[in-house]
């Protein structure tokens, strides 16, 4: 196996810099927390919402103006470029239309995640991000479902007992088995026991 190299500085900059650009030239924009993805683009302030030609599905998405090239989904090479990055709850998800200051409207869709975890983009095979990079911000312990925060509890608690020299919570466990048994076999001679 090769040996991972960590990036300098100035290498960290120029992908960052190759990553925004990339984003930037989308003909949307889009954000996203562990739970749901946000997309947006603006259309011109006469548009209606009847103007709009919209499809959400469990793993598919299209947006744009009837009768004009979609901003998402359009067909590239005879192939149609909407498959989602991830499947998402098609009941909790839905779109907008508002109005800006400026006159022009921006088209909002929601789509709620079916897993919690980081898109490297919305539509497969568009410019990505590096997942490995994002640093959430807001993000709480008490928006996780009840499996994923067990999870990332246990993994905090081990990552801390690590810290302090301390066995972690599957050591822990293992240790306090031996301990029973030990107790409900005091005849047998456990000095020489290894826990795996």
């Amino acid at each position: 196996m090769a040996d991972h190299k960590e990036p300098t500085p100035a290498e960290e900059a120029a992908s960052r810099a190759k990553e925004a650009a990339e984003q930037a030239a989308l003909p949307y924009k889009w954000q996203q927390d562990i739970k749901e993805l946000s997309v947006t683009f603006t259309v011109p302030g006469n548009i209606k919402s009847r103007d709009l030609v919209i499809s959400i599905t469990q793993d598919k998405l299209s947006a744009g103006i009837k009768g004009q090239t979609p901003v998402i989904g359009e067909e590239v090479d005879g192939v149609k470029q909407n498959k989602l990055a991830q499947e998402i709850k098609v009941d909790d998800s839905t779109w907008t239309l508002a109005t800006n200051p400026d006159g022009t409207k921006t088209v909002e869709i929601l789509l709620a995640k079916r897993k919690q975890e980081w898109w490297p983009n919305v539509i497969q095979g568009t410019a990505a991000i590096d997942v490995t990079k994002i640093q959430p911000e807001n993000s709480k312990l008490s928006d996780l479902d009840g499996e994923t925060r067990g999870m990332v509890e246990k993994m905090m608690f081990d990552q801390r007992q690590k810290e302090q020299g301390l066995p972690t919570s599957d050591e822990q466990k293992k240790a306090d088995i031996l301990k029973k048994f030990q107790a409900q076999h005091p005849e047998m001679d456990f000095s020489k026991a290894k826990i795996q």
